[in-house]
């Protein structure tokens, strides 16, 4: 009886995650997209946070090489990748500058393309493992091991995006702040 009841908790897991998905989707791009006060200490926070992510990124990554060839590849590509999508994101800004501080606004469309990323990977994992387990030549285990470089490769272009957005959305607030006469760093 206990393992029925554990099969029946994974499977509720299972499903509550896949009702769940497209809503945290649709938050991310609303979040994606909201117009923001820039306070100086939080875009601090936010940009050296992404640095050690991506440093701890770029270890896990070279550490799977020992199991994946692709997965450091994959990763700069990503980052690369990212980090030029980064720089389009802050020219694409909308910046406002109040007498309460700087409010920037994030492009919708880049945000929507960046949910359309993580969307089209999760679809496209999902196909490769059904297809995987609908294989006889293939052992299904293999499908957990696959595609590993686009998955990094996706991941390195998210963490890629948000570390040159941030770094470069922090030196914009402060110059922003410094023409504004308040002397930000």
């Amino acid at each position: 009886m206990p393992i029925v009841l554990v099969l029946v908790f994974v499977f509720l897991l299972l499903a509550l995650w896949v009702v769940l998905l497209p809503l945290s989707l649709w938050q991310r791009y609303r979040y994606g997209r909201a117009r923001r006060m820039a306070r100086g200490w939080l875009l601090t926070l936010n940009a050296w946070s992404l640095l050690v992510s991506v440093a701890i990124f770029v270890a896990v990554s070279a550490f799977g090489l020992f199991w994946w060839p692709d997965s450091l590849v994959g990763a700069g590509m990503g980052l690369a990748a990212g980090g030029v999508l980064g720089l389009i994101g802050v020219w694409l800004t909308r910046w406002d500058v109040a007498p309460q501080g700087v409010y920037y606004q994030p492009n919708a469309w880049l945000a929507l393309l960046l949910v359309a990323i993580v969307a089209g990977r999760i679809v496209w994992g999902t196909v490769q493992m059904v297809q995987y387990w609908r294989s006889d030549s293939v052992p299904a285990t293999h499908a957990l091991l696959s595609g590993h470089g686009s998955l990094l490769a996706v991941g390195g272009l998210l963490l890629g995006y948000y570390l040159v957005y941030a770094w470069c959305v922090k030196w914009r607030v402060a110059r922003l702040e410094r023409l504004r006469g308040y002397g930000a760093r």
